[in-house]
């Protein structure tokens, strides 16, 4: 097994929402129906995950891969060093 700290990698959120959004408009999915689907009281969540200010939670993102029709890792952007930097570090 390579060696992989987690400092390596961090979340970019930006992109992250990028994709919620870009992802949301290849299903057709609103975000109104995914407010429905949570059963969010209002879709201020929502708009967080998408414009980068915030993450869905575990168990959200879970769902979200569901609805979606996706794998959690087509949703989540990730910055890290590159495999080369970490075995030049090793």
């Amino acid at each position: 097994m390579n060696n992989v700290n987690i400092s390596d990698f961090s979340i970019n959120m930006k992109a992250t929402g990028k994709n919620i959004v870009q992802l949301m408009n290849e299903a057709g999915i609103t975000v109104r129906m995914l407010q429905r689907f949570f059963d969010f009281e209002n879709p201020n969540a929502i708009y967080k995950w998408r414009h980068g200010e915030s993450l869905p939670t575990v168990d959200n993102l879970v769902a979200l891969a569901f609805i979606l029709h996706v794998k959690m890792d087509d949703i989540i952007a990730l910055e890290g060093r590159s495999s080369q930097e970490r075995r030049n570090t090793i």
